[in-house]
């Protein structure tokens, strides 16, 4: 027989990507295989493949599309949590999609019924874990379908019919596929999808684990947590920069001590330099202190690398191009360093100093995961907290300078509120005590704290801790980073996810980057 003759005989079963032509074909199946359950929408469908094009996938026989599945990447604090499917799929648009998710969460697989036990879903499956291995996810997680359980919901629990399918006493289609497949169960959802009549209501929440899962190459494994060291500073007359090195020193050490990722100073925190400097007017000392940038930079980066922790040197007034402007540096742990400009300056910034504004909202990659830097009055702006949370910020630290109780608490209110608005850590660290007859610079007041989003699972109050008003003191906390996605798409409110963007947006524009968000 010649070659050419068999491929009359041919049948081509293809595994791929969904495209935005096949909203068709996928409506056709889902309303050919769910009785009860509504078929994606076409906006549903080109958010998730938008959001995550290479987990929706489907099985093309003869150029025809017969199978579907889609999924999305979740944390594992999500995986192991009690969730539904509404909340868990953001009500089918996947929207809270996390490209550093350690797990993949299958939606859903339909197989049209004229193809059924052709063991399509077995393809899907395997594409699934495929896609797993390849990424180095931990696993699949499922909320399965348990169809066969409504003829027996009158006679048993749902717990009791899965323990009678997995012992062989019954028989339900899609558990025993899954089961198949290598899954295994964790626990039964009540109330997972209200309107899956068929399995009244109830899934089976059920892992896969990925045999070849390698946590140290994972690019989804995130630092689950991070312990912040927040330096509440007294500022106090010095004779030397020698002397405030030691005082920096001194506290840096106090931070690795308790093996800190982060040590946090105050703003204008060289400010203290002034009691050396011999000046006729602020602006004059303001730009004096110009000759301490270099060793300033030079002292942090050697404490950061010596003592193991990263370093917000809360902030410094530095000359460049001929214009003042108030900078936060970061200095990492392994001798990098980075700097935020102040954006929004204050009206005694610019009559006493001359301080100039500067024109960009930086993210930062630490090892603990990224970080923003507002400066004191940058915080009371909630657009600048806005664009770091949408660039990925998970905790921003606010170093901070005020005067009096009343700055201090606008301040702290306004660090509260980008909390809550952002579903993010903000961690603010004030300085107190006096300078004596250094004008612009004479009093203090701070109360510094770590700030929460306001919910259940988070601290009283939404504060982590808090310092003794205007004492001289450390406060070391330990931040949870995982709960933060968990809360942005779980909580009692979903301040981020439920922003009418319809409405109202913030464009951020620097000359390099454009954001609407």
């Amino acid at each position: 027989m010649e070659t050419s003759d068999l491929e009359k005989y041919e049948r081509k079963v293809i595994v791929r990507r969904l495209s935005v032509s096949d909203y068709p074909a996928l409506l056709r199946v889902q309303t050919d295989v769910f009785k009860t359950i509504e078929p994606w929408t076409r906006p549903q469908f080109l958010s998730q493949l938008r959001s995550f094009p290479e987990g929706q996938l489907g099985v093309e026989v003869d150029g025809e599309l017969v199978a579907i599945s889609s999924s999305l990447l979740i944390s594992g604090h999500v995986a192991s949590s009690r969730h539904d499917f509404d909340t868990v799929t953001d009500d089918g648009f996947i929207r809270n999609h996390r490209n550093d998710g350690e797990y993949l969460y299958g939606i859903d697989i339909a197989v049209a019924r004229e193809f059924q036990g052709y063991k399509l879903a077995r393809r899907l499956y395997e594409a699934r874990k495929e896609l797993v291995v390849d990424q180095n996810l931990k696993g699949i997680v499922i909320g399965g379908r348990i169809p066969g359980y409504k003829e027996h919901a009158d006679e048993m629990t749902a717990d009791e019919y899965v323990d009678k399918v997995v012992a062989r006493e019954l028989d339900d289609p899609v558990l025993v596929a899954q089961l198949a497949n290598g899954f295994e169960i964790i626990r039964v959802i009540q109330g997972y999808l209200e309107e899956d009549e068929e399995s009244c209501g109830n899934a089976v929440l059920m892992n896969w684990k990925n045999p070849d899962y390698k946590p140290e190459h994972s690019s989804g494994n995130h630092p689950p947590s991070a312990r912040l060291c927040i330096i509440q500073y007294q500022m106090r007359r010095v004779e030397s920069f020698e002397v405030f090195k030691s005082q920096c020193e001194y506290f840096v050490g106090t931070a690795s001590e308790y093996r800190s990722d982060f040590a946090v100073f105050p703003e204008l925190l060289t400010t203290q330099l002034f009691s050396m400097l011999i000046a006729e007017r602020p602006k004059d000392a303001a730009r004096a202190l110009e000759q301490f940038t270099k060793p300033f930079l030079e002292m942090f980066t050697e404490l950061a690398i010596r003592y193991n922790v990263n370093i917000i040197g809360g902030s410094h007034l530095t000359v460049e191009d001929d214009k003042l402007y108030n900078v936060a540096y970061l200095f990492r742990r392994d001798g990098t360093l980075e700097k935020q400009y102040k954006i929004h300056v204050t009206p005694s910034e610019t009559k006493w100093w001359g301080v100039t504004g500067g024109e960009r909202v930086q993210v930062f990659d630490t090892d603990r995961g990224k970080i923003a830097i507002l400066i004191c009055y940058d915080i009371e702006f909630p657009e600048l907290a806005r664009i770091a949370a949408e660039k990925g910020a998970n905790i921003i630290f606010v170093p901070y300078n005020t005067d009096m109780r009343s700055g201090h608490l606008r301040v702290s209110y306004c660090a509260h509120a980008r909390a809550i608005e952002n579903h993010v850590y903000v961690a603010i660290a004030g300085a107190c005590g006096n300078l004596p007859h250094i004008e612009t610079a004479e009093i203090h007041y701070a109360q510094s704290g770590i700030y929460t989003p306001s919910d259940i699972s988070f601290d009283r109050e939404g504060i982590a801790a808090e310092c003794t008003p205007n004492a001289e003191m450390v406060l070391i906390h330990d931040l949870d980073l995982d709960k933060l996605s968990h809360h942005k798409h779980f909580g009692t409110v979903r301040n981020w996810i439920d922003r009418r963007k319809d409405l109202y947006s913030v464009n951020y524009d620097d000359g390099t980057e454009k954001i609407r968000v």
